[in-house]
């Protein structure tokens, strides 16, 4: 009796486990197909274009007469992602550790280490930004661990990182009478006791007749110290003020937090800005909207770059030409898109940044191969995570890589020099090996010639980027436009978005365009060792 009644009951636990399979299966089906159709739904919206003939050259650069023929029809942005409005960026300040070789390079790496095993991760907030860092360096599998361990501790702790980093971007703004009290009610409760308070121009406009002010005297009876900057004129003052401009517009900026009078002169001077705007050191002048030299930073071709000019002999000539040009569209858009203010202008009209490099990390993840010899409960599964750099230089070069090393491990390698010595795989025991996979090209922004029939504030924006390919054959082409992430005041145009991504063939005279499925948009990072940029 007992040996019938153990196997109806191990026959039961079977079927019950049975039964458990196969919810547990139909609902990883169910989740897969989901996924499935949301990947072709974003593929038939994505659908690459097939090949098409390209320019009538076969030599190293294609024809500037027709270099859009890579195009069926205008190309749109594609939004690939959320505008990423808690976005931080990447600073890279320390210098590259493996510049130097010994131990006291290497002991700072060390100490670092140290330092975060000492400072675990304690409250849930903790554990959230410790996240966030893991989530930007594409770490996705630790990040994962660390937001459960949040989570855990406080379900609302994703509203607490936001009120920390955050705190103007998701909460209401606050009445300025709730209780919807007459005027004339004394209640401190819904008034203010310091008056109205003043719009940013009008706060600012209220530092007009303010001076700068000396430290006080350090006890009473002894005199004030020296103050030799507040007794200056403003003309002098001003002067100063822009050759710190110039070296670096950052520090122009940070000067505001001085005291009101530099608050000031920084928000009115506007012939600071406009020095700002129209040099070369950050401003327009430095930005090209031609090409400046071909994809293995070779010279142009003389004859091919004055064919369209028939007045023009030289290339300084075309040169000069040009950058009249641009200046006149700058004033124009100075008057009509930017109210005439050349700080706006320096602020939103999209430019290139020198000081640092735009990164784009990618992660996805991938189904793994399940086991065929055993039953298993749960599907294998790669996560897979890259980065692209570029870097652009102010002569109109630019350095592209593709590689799996994180940024802080890269960033530091991405100069000239180092392509050159890793140049066809040389030098593999080298910290900057990494730049044997780096590739050589060029790059220029949008102009009227490319949007005709664009209006004046549509014709800019894009940025245009050649490369090599995987060989002397081929030829990579990227076009990106101008997007802000971020908060909107401090970061504009610090990302680049996907418009394109080409492969053309120099022997066949073919374009064949890249599914950017898993293509993310490039951040600006600033690197210190840059500094204003080459």
């Amino acid at each position: 009796m007992d040996q019938p009644t153990e196997q109806i009951q191990s026959e039961q636990i079977q079927s019950e486990l049975e039964n458990f399979r196969e919810q547990w299966r139909a609902e990883v089906s169910a989740r897969s197909r989901n996924t499935a159709g949301s990947q072709q739904q974003q593929q038939q919206q994505q659908r690459p274009t097939s090949t098409q003939a390209g320019p009538s050259s076969a030599s190293n650069k294609p024809p500037r007469r027709n270099e859009f023929a890579h195009r069926k029809a205008p190309s749109k942005t594609i939004h690939l992602e959320d505008e990423d409005e808690y976005h931080q960026a990447q600073h890279f300040d320390e210098p590259d550790p493996s510049n130097t070789i010994g131990g006291q390079k290497l002991s700072r790496q060390d100490a670092a280490s140290s330092k975060d095993k000492e400072q675990e991760p304690q409250t849930a907030l903790d554990f959230y930004e410790k996240a966030v860092e893991k989530e930007t360096s594409g770490k996705l599998g630790d990040s994962l661990q660390l937001y459960r361990k949040a989570f855990r501790m406080d379900d609302n702790v994703d509203q607490s990182y936001r009120n920390k980093h955050f705190p103007g971007r998701w909460t209401k703004p606050a009445q300025v009478n709730p209780s919807n009290a007459p005027v004339t009610v004394p209640n401190t409760a819904h008034h203010s006791l310091e008056g109205p308070t003043l719009s940013l121009p009008d706060l600012i406009a209220s530092f007009s007749d303010l001076r700068i002010e000396g430290a006080p005297p350090e006890c009473e009876g002894v005199p004030a110290p020296p103050s030799p900057i507040s007794e200056l004129p403003d003309e002098i003052l001003v002067h100063i003020l822009r050759d710190v401009a110039i070296a670096d517009v950052g520090d122009f900026v940070r000067l505001a937090q001085v005291c009101k009078r530099l608050a000031y002169l920084v928000a009115t001077e506007d012939q600071i800005w406009r020095r700002v705007c129209l040099g070369s050191e950050f401003g327009f002048g430095a930005m090209h909207y031609h090409w400046q030299c071909g994809i293995q930073w070779e010279p142009l071709d003389v004859a091919q770059e004055l064919a369209d000019d028939a007045d023009i002999f030289t290339l300084e000539e075309l040169a000069q030409r040009r950058q009249e040009e641009s200046r006149a569209t700058t004033i124009l858009m100075l008057r009509s898109l930017y109210a005439g203010s050349w700080q706006t202008m320096f602020r939103r009209r999209p430019r290139i940044r020198f000081n640092g490099c735009y990164i784009s990390t990618v992660n996805y993840i991938r189904a793994g191969q399940a086991s065929t010899h055993q039953v298993t409960w749960n599907s294998p599964v790669h996560i897979v995570t890259y980065y692209r750099y570029l870097r652009l230089y102010r002569d109109g070069t630019v350095i592209s890589l593709l590689t799996t090393d994180e940024p802080a491990h890269v960033v530091h390698h991405l100069t000239k020099p180092n392509l050159a010595l890793h140049q066809g795989g040389a030098g593999p025991h080298l910290p900057s090996a990494v730049m044997s996979s780096a590739l050589k090209g060029r790059w220029r922004l949008s102009s009227a010639a490319d949007n005709p029939d664009a209006g004046l504030a549509d014709m800019e924006g894009d940025l245009y980027v050649e490369t090599e390919g995987v060989g002397p054959k081929y030829m990579y082409r990227m076009e990106l436009t101008f997007r802000s992430a971020g908060k909107a005041a401090a970061r504009n145009n610090n990302k680049l978005a996907w418009k394109g991504f080409w492969s053309y063939n120099k022997l066949t005279d073919d374009w064949a365009e890249f599914a950017l499925r898993h293509s993310k948009p490039f951040f600006f990072s600033r690197v210190k060792s840059y500094g204003v940029g080459e």
